[in-house]
């Protein structure tokens, strides 16, 4: 539970060797560096940087000592409501596409959902149709569910939105160009 400055002495695939001081290291594995997905250590990290850690497993017998980056940051679902409020529009990258939609990612550690049927105004019938893995998309927050972990979001209404604020608006007739009828008497 402490946390821990220390520095990076070296990176591995698996994770990084970090020097707590007093001649004492410890692993800071690849899963516990970032709430993203598919983590690089060589990408965060490099030897000689110093980190902020929290001691997550202490294993006296074996003296081994587990570190957590990931912790010190904070989880980024513990304020996702305060931060992405529902109606918010919000800019993020696909990162995984399934039959039921699409996979976007707003920050490490945070995606949202974009179902099939808030692809697009029209009718969708491939994901694939409409967004590929890596494109850049806006959307609006349509549900926030802290609890299970779940953010949906819509890209069909922002679409929507900004095809209502391109739309114009037909001139209004004023006394002065409305024809007059001739009234029946």
């Amino acid at each position: 539970g402490q946390v821990r400055t220390g520095i990076v002495r070296s990176v591995q695939d698996y994770g990084a060797f970090v020097d707590l001081g007093h001649g004492v290291e410890g692993l800071l594995h690849v899963s516990e560096m970032s709430w993203g997905r598919r983590v690089q250590a060589s990408e965060l990290l490099r030897p000689g940087q110093e980190v902020r850690v929290a001691i997550i497993r202490l294993d006296r017998q074996n003296k081994r000592i587990g570190l957590s980056l990931k912790q010190v940051q904070g989880d980024p679902w513990n304020t996702v409501e305060d931060r992405y409020p529902v109606g918010t529009i919000v800019t993020g990258k696909v990162t995984r596409l399934a039959e039921f939609g699409a996979f976007v990612e707003l920050e490490p550690g945070l995606e949202g959902l974009v179902h099939i049927s808030e692809l697009s105004p029209q009718r969708v019938r491939r994901v694939e149709d409409a967004v590929q893995i890596g494109q850049e998309v806006r959307a609006q927050v349509i549900k926030v569910d802290r609890a299970a972990r779940k953010l949906s979001l819509s890209i069909k209404a922002v679409q929507a939105a900004e095809e209502e604020e391109f739309t114009p608006v037909p001139a209004r007739r004023t006394a002065s160009t409305q024809r007059r009828r001739p009234l029946k008497g």
